[in-house]
């Protein structure tokens, strides 16, 4: 008797790879030339995203400042998996480059001479040029860079604020659309901003690129924001009572929060402040007190998981504490890692990039 062939159907197919991760997805491709099609379809790249948006991978992507910079991906969740990532995209003599963003599983790289957008998962890549004022480096003008995703336009959008000190301490916006392939300026603001930390990148949430600064009218800490759908730029105000060393705090994105990160020097503990419901400055909430291992004075978080446990850096070591403040487990890697950022999985292009 002859063997019945099974048969599924093509939409049960597109169903059950929906599911899938993106590191399966990628060697799908090479089953036949239909999958190819398929999984290379900006459609199914973004209904994947959707679906799989409560199980879908998310890594740390590490930098160390060699010759030429090492790229490490991490995934904390699954036995600190950890690969070394081929960046041979970046001509030679690459020797600086910066995390300025990620989004959507793309990382924002800066250097001094250009911008790089890449997509580690499927190494899909693309180079910009700096800015008219990006491309003005002195001890007078601080950089602010920003990396997010415009909704409204199904666009990505490189996001700059300059801030001159010599020149009526104006600031200077601009925005890099990957969608029309330009840099818009949108000119002087009537705003002044300093950054003791300019190399910092902003955090992207709600739409929204934030950054800390120094409002130099008034002397004050703000966090100054930039909307992508409305192109505006706005302030929020920190948490009341928030006295703090500028050195000692820093802003990230807690889970679905903003949030803010502060050192407790004397106490040896790390606080959690979190802007429970966004623009509302009342929600502002102390969550968290992490005690860091060993009394360690250096620890700054990185991310959240879903799980909801807590990773960030602590000298040449990811530790990973609990949503109590209890240490989990550590992962030692190279003391000059300096950069690093959370990116999820995805097999997103740019648009108008097949």
């Amino acid at each position: 008797m002859a063997k019945k062939m099974l048969y599924l159907p093509f939409e049960l197919i597109i169903e059950i790879l929906l599911r899938l991760p993106v590191k399966s997805l990628l060697r799908f491709k090479a089953v036949c030339k239909s999958w190819f099609s398929l999984i290379s379809q900006p459609n199914f790249a973004n209904s994947h995203f959707q679906i799989t948006a409560a199980t879908r991978t998310s890594r740390i992507l590490t930098i160390t400042q060699t010759l030429p910079p090492k790229f490490q991906s991490i995934d904390f969740e699954i036995n600190n998996d950890s690969v070394s990532l081929n960046h041979n995209f970046l001509p030679p003599p690459y020797t600086y480059c910066q995390i300025k963003g990620s989004c959507r599983g793309f990382i924002c790289l800066y250097s001094f001479r250009d911008i790089w957008i890449w997509n580690p998962s499927n190494r899909f890549h693309k180079q910009i040029p700096l800015s008219r004022f990006g491309s003005v480096l002195h001890n007078f003008t601080y950089h602010l860079y920003g990396f997010g995703y415009d909704q409204s336009r199904d666009d990505y959008v490189v996001v700059l604020l300059t801030c001159y000190l010599i020149t009526n301490f104006s600031c200077v916006l601009e925005f890099f659309s990957l969608r029309d392939n330009t840099w818009n300026e949108i000119g002087k603001t009537h705003l002044t901003y300093l950054n003791p930390c300019q190399c910092k990148a902003g955090s992207f949430i709600n739409g929204v690129v934030h950054w800390l600064a120094i409002k130099y009218d008034l002397g004050v800490d703000v966090i100054v924001a930039f909307d992508l759908m409305e192109r505006k730029l706005f302030e929020m105000p920190l948490p009341n009572d928030f006295h703090h060393s500028r050195e000692n705090y820093g802003i990230w994105v807690f889970g679905e929060f903003l949030s803010l990160w502060v050192k407790d020097y004397p106490n040896n503990t790390t606080e959690i402040w979190v802007m429970k419901e966004y623009k509302l400055h009342s929600s502002w909430t102390k969550t968290l007190v992490i005690c860091a291992e060993g009394g360690s004075s250096f620890y700054k978080p990185v991310c959240r998981t879903k799980s909801g446990d807590i990773i960030g850096k602590d000298h040449d070591r990811l530790v990973k504490y609990n949503d109590k403040g209890q240490l989990l487990e550590y992962l030692h890697i190279d003391r000059y890692a300096d950069d690093l950022a959370m990116y999820t999985e995805s097999l997103f292009s740019l648009p108008g990039e097949l």
